[in-house]
């Protein structure tokens, strides 16, 4: 029964998490990041507070709530807001999904925050992954004009994403995840409605490309996509999570090059087999780290 769920449940949710990058895309030209971002936190929240009434959450305490919600910031509202910026300032949606692709390497390089060591098998794969996103980028230059500041915002989205991940494993590893998505949507949408508010104009066109980008985004990425987290956790199939959580930039790049025609050639290819190469070095021997997340 367990291997039919991983086999059947993980690729489904890797499927739906690397749609992330794609709504991006599909919404970005009729929106503004932070107003588009703070309806999808209100969304989830509004769908959380009515599952609430079906599941039995267990909450955290204060100090928990309070740790719980900086980690959000960061994996929430930092990261999600950098990869819609660059999507919005013209960034392929395949490359800023290879470039946050390297969070599991970036991760490991600043391991020893938490006390962990890391290996030379380890440093190699930040090499590889590095040299991937590196001829990956120069190849698009090579092709398209994509503003400096859209690389910035990717990258800083990289860095949210890896300290909010770190911040959560040294802070508050271990928590009902229903729990702290709702702290962490909640955080991050008090934000999201701050900068929509004093530095955006809040518009949003309500057509059909950005309401099905926002009921994407509430629902299946996600509700869903907790709930096919939660619900592999606790069958204890959270390395197989971990290990298809790899196969995230392709898939992304495949889907951006079939619905928006984005380039993918010879040599993007070979610097996202690259990268692929040092995430996977980096973390052959730390699937289980992905168990932490909830219980």
């Amino acid at each position: 029964m367990q291997l039919k769920l991983e086999t059947c449940i993980a690729p489904i949710f890797v499927l739906i998490w690397s749609t992330g990058f794609v709504i991006a895309r599909m919404a970005m030209p009729y929106v503004e990041p932070a107003t588009f971002l703070f309806w999808r936190f209100a969304g989830v929240l509004m769908a959380m507070a009515a599952l609430s009434l079906v599941w039995k959450i267990d909450w955290p305490s204060r100090t928990q709530i309070a740790h719980i919600a900086i980690a959000g910031l960061l994996l929430q509202f930092g990261y999600l807001l950098g990869v819609w910026f660059a999507v919005r300032l013209g960034m392929a949606a395949g490359l800023v999904a290879i470039i946050v692709g390297l969070q599991p390497i970036i991760t490991a390089w600043f391991a020893a925050w938490v006390s962990e060591k890391v290996s030379p098998r380890q440093w190699i794969g930040l090499g590889f992954g590095f040299a991937g996103v590196a001829l990956v980028v120069l190849e698009k230059i090579s092709f398209a004009h994509i503003p400096i500041l859209s690389y910035i915002l990717a990258f800083a989205a990289l860095l949210s994403i890896t300290f909010g991940t770190l911040y959560q494993k040294k802070y508050c590893p271990v928590f009902d995840l229903r729990a702290g998505s709702s702290i962490q949507f909640g955080a991050s949408a008090i934000l999201c409605f701050a900068c929509m508010y004093f530095f955006e104009s809040g518009v949003m066109v309500w057509n059909v490309p950005v309401i099905g980008a926002l009921l994407w985004a509430i629902f299946p990425l996600s509700i869903g996509s907790i709930s096919l987290l939660f619900m592999m956790i606790r069958k204890g199939a959270a390395t197989k999570v971990t290990s298809l959580l790899y196969l995230t930039p392709p898939t992304t790049a495949l889907m951006a090059w079939l619905l928006f025609d984005e380039p993918f050639n010879v040599m993007m290819a070979a610097g996202l087999a690259l990268t692929m190469t040092g995430v996977v070095l980096v973390n052959a021997r730390q699937a289980n780290s992905v168990a932490t997340i909830a219980e």
